[in-house]
């Protein structure tokens, strides 16, 4: 079955979009879809990230085709992805359109990356100041703001500091997928969903 993700991330720069699906390819296989992965299209910005999921949902290009997009607001209802998508961006459902085809990082990237201390410890080193990182308890329910500016003040001290963009999508590539569904309902429903149409 040919599937197709729509990527929010990698900015303007071919070499970002690079990263970015370099760094969802080994998250979706460490997550157990090798062998079954879909296409993925790094898109940059969140509007152009809707505008080509919209035009290759109608176009049916692929038996499924979904987009992969943070939440940016906490979510009232994780499954109402739609509802939350005209209430937050003023995103109308395109015809057809399942809130299946809507898969959330709540309530942002990098709530799933604070979500993984070992990976974190990993990659930043030494001088990760943990004590900094938001508690694992109700992740999804911090603001992206506050989760994103905790990450920044963590990894001050660190010799590759955390930025958004090539740094975020390295460590992206290293979660664990246990350690996320463990904590992260929104990684829960991805994996769910994935399996079932892939």
């Amino acid at each position: 079955m040919s599937a197709i993700l729509y990527l929010e991330g990698g900015g303007d720069c071919k070499a970002l979009h690079a990263r970015c699906r370099e760094g969802f390819r080994r998250l979706l296989e460490r997550s157990g879809f090798q062998g079954r992965m879909p296409r993925l299209v790094a898109c940059g910005g969140r509007e152009a990230t809707f505008g080509d999921f919209a035009f290759a949902h109608n176009g049916r290009i692929a038996a499924f085709v979904g987009m992969w997009i943070d939440s940016e607001d906490v979510l009232a209802d994780l499954e109402a992805t739609w509802a939350h998508l005209k209430n937050r961006d003023g995103w109308d459902q395109p015809p057809g359109a399942a809130d299946e085809q809507v898969l959330f990082m709540t309530t942002c990237m990098e709530t799933w990356l604070v979500t993984d201390r070992s990976a974190l410890r990993e990659h930043f080193g030494a001088q990760l100041q943990e004590s900094a990182l938001p508690p694992l308890n109700d992740l999804e329910k911090r603001g992206c703001h506050d989760v994103q500016d905790k990450l920044v003040h963590a990894t001050r001290n660190c010799s590759n500091a955390y930025a958004k963009g090539k740094r975020s999508f390295e460590v992206f590539g290293k979660l664990t997928p246990a350690v996320l569904e463990q904590h992260l309902p929104s990684f829960g429903r991805v994996r769910r969903i994935l399996n079932n149409y892939l």
